[in-house]
């Protein structure tokens, strides 16, 4: 089930909703408005403080930045 960001037109609350049916009906949750805009978001991950990214373990191989590319 996807997670959409929102932004309320009518507060400008910004809140976030899970979404099991594109019908459904989306209301903000501070001001219960109805009119509310899809943003455009970016999704991270969680991983270690060990470096820019984490693979769970898995070391080597793997395209830019899996560590055999030599970019940095």
């Amino acid at each position: 089930m996807p997670i959409y960001e929102y932004i309320c037109e009518a507060c400008n609350e910004r809140f976030e909703k899970i979404v099991i049916n594109k019908q459904q009906e989306i209301s903000c949750p501070k001001c219960s408005s109805r009119k509310a805009s899809i943003q455009l978001s970016v999704f991270a991950t969680a991983g270690s403080s060990g470096g820019p990214s984490s693979s769970g373990g898995f070391s080597g191989g793997g395209g830019c930045c899996g560590g055999g590319c030599s970019c940095h």
